[in-house]
């Protein structure tokens, strides 16, 4: 342990920069980050204007210019700052929908082809299946709510087959929610596409058992029309999917599990109207501070995310999407060259203490801690493990000792501590992390709101399954009828007659796959080295 003068400077920092929000359940204490006196008073103006430009952001500025888009989140929680009357009323009647659906389907007015619905299939990626799972995993209560939540996000076929497995003889009594903005996400159609060829393989029709969460117009909300899909709920360009949470997105899968939403979003309303309070008592506005300050406003450490409760357990699966979607940028908001970011990264207490706590207090300091402390063990009366002592006091003395190790040996520490966790806490974590990450962009001076190097990662990705078609084009033209070594290709040879010498290694990666799956018919021959394997279809 440190010495008492040291506990003494340590107490007289945290009675300073300890920090209670009761009208939110949550208090701050940024006391273990060693950022200087004078450190506020020097980052004076840009704190002035990020709290502009957040002000200006709620009033409807365009703040994604690649798409001349609005950005507001924030209206969901109140529909009354939202800068027209059009938005405003669009918000509001979208809530209704998802109560009146939620209702009929709960009450067994709408339900699926083997009777009321038990399951949720909720087929989305990214911002539209993080989120969704994040508020499961914290609020839902297995073996009590009305409908269990199972996910598609990812175009993972193996993936998809274990979920039917799990689901087994309820197909008929599980709900689909396809949720994609554009309609254009090719994950999400692929999970469409891979549901309603199980439903109707087992002779079910799948608009019986579909919705849509998407724009208006988009590819995906003509065909839950075309095809007579339940309903359709909307969303807007002006919700990024990372923050969309509070959107039907979120709100109605939360809803069909039984998570109350008018609690959850009154603690992200709450958290909206303190932090928009231009001043240093903000908790968001502390946070994205403290970020700027341990990584020099550079991203220079990593942000480890160590919830001490296992609800919140996804939690930094969510905030990594969140925080380095928005702010991993190569270029500044003036085209200048910054390549900006943090890296999110977390675990849980405290199985982090089993798993990489020996790194973070003895290996490199590239990173700090925000510890999630939740005071409210359970809902029922706790047995005594030893004398006086229940399980929930050893998780506080992990979560204490943790970050009393960690100090000592020099590795700084935000702790985040909320009564426990509830639809309104859940909320308030939204709404800070949100928000933070605003005023954190803001400070360095990037757009948060836009993600050009996600759609380069798109384009590539569509350019990479036009050579996947050109190569299954030339294998079937040279198919033989029976194994033929001696007529088989290279990697090699192939992009050569395909028109594609310089891309090789990707044709020799297809080869590879199309060889792995017997129902491709891809024949692959071994030689001495591994890249002049060849391949020829046998069929």
């Amino acid at each position: 342990m440190k010495c008492s003068k040291d506990q003494k400077a340590l107490w007289e920092r945290f009675q300073k920069y300890y920090r209670e929000y009761p009208e939110l359940e949550l208090s701050l204490d940024i006391s273990r980050m060693n950022f200087p006196d004078d450190f506020f008073e020097k980052m004076k103006q840009p704190i002035q204007n990020a709290f502009d430009e957040m002000a200006q952001l709620e009033a409807g500025q365009i703040a994604n210019p690649d798409e001349n888009r609005m950005v507001g989140h924030y209206w969901l929680r109140n529909g009354n700052l939202a800068p027209n009357e059009e938005i405003a009323k669009s918000i509001k009647e979208a809530r209704a929908q998802i109560e009146e659906f939620v209702d009929s389907i709960h009450e067994g007015e709408i339900e699926g082809e083997g009777g009321p619905f038990k399951n949720i299939l909720l087929i989305g990626i990214g911002g539209s299946a993080l989120g969704p799972q994040f508020v499961s995993r914290a609020l839902s209560n297995p073996g009590r709510d009305p409908m269990r939540l199972f996910c598609f996000d990812n175009t993972d076929p193996e993936s998809m087959d274990d979920i039917f497995c799990e689901i087994g003889d309820e197909l008929d009594q599980t709900l689909c929610v396809v949720i994609s903005k554009s309609g254009g996400t090719k994950e999400t159609r692929n999970g469409m596409l891979e549901a309603q060829a199980a439903y109707e393989k087992r002779g079910l029709f799948f608009g019986d058992h579909a919705v849509a969460v998407t724009m208006d117009g988009s590819a995906l909300s003509a065909l839950a029309d075309e095809n007579f899909w339940l309903e359709t709920f909307p969303m807007w360009d002006w919700v990024g999917g990372r923050t969309s949470q509070t959107s039907a997105v979120g709100l109605l899968v939360a809803a069909l599990q039984g998570i109350d939403i008018d609690d959850f979003l009154d603690g992200a309303a709450a958290c909206d109207e303190r932090t928009r309070q231009a001043n240093l008592d903000n908790p968001a506005m502390l946070l994205a501070l403290m970020w700027y300050y341990i990584g020099q406003g550079k991203g220079l450490k990593d942000m480890v995310i160590l919830p001490y409760k296992d609800r919140l357990e996804l939690f930094s699966r969510y905030l990594q999407q969140l925080i380095m979607e928005s702010l991993g940028k190569a270029l500044d908001r003036d085209g200048k060259e910054v390549q900006q970011g943090i890296a999110v990264y977390g675990n849980k207490g405290s199985t982090d203490q089993h798993a990489f706590v020996q790194q973070l207090r003895d290996g490199i300091n590239n990173f700090f801690v925000t510890f999630i402390e939740v005071l409210r063990d359970r809902q029922t009366t706790s047995i005594q493990v030893e004398p006086g002592i229940c399980s929930g006091d050893y998780l506080q003395g992990f979560f204490l000792g943790t970050r009393e190790a960690l100090y000592e040996n020099g590795r700084e520490s935000i702790t985040l501590t909320i009564e426990e966790v509830t639809p309104f806490n859940v909320g308030v974590l939204i709404a800070l992390y949100e928000r933070a990450v605003g005023f954190y962009a803001s400070l360095i001076h990037i757009n948060a709101y836009h993600q050009p190097g996600v759609e380069a990662g798109k384009k590539a990705a569509t350019e990479i399954l036009k050579l996947k078609a050109k190569v299954q084009a030339y294998l079937i033209e040279h198919r033989v009828s029976k194994p033929d070594p001696k007529n088989s290709h290279t990697a090699e040879a192939i992009a050569r007659e395909i028109g594609a010498p310089d891309k090789a290694e990707l044709v020799f990666k297809v080869c590879e796959h199309l060889a792995s799956n017997p129902d491709r018919y891809v024949q692959k021959y071994f030689q001495d080295e591994a890249t002049k394997a060849t391949y020829q279809i046998v069929c």
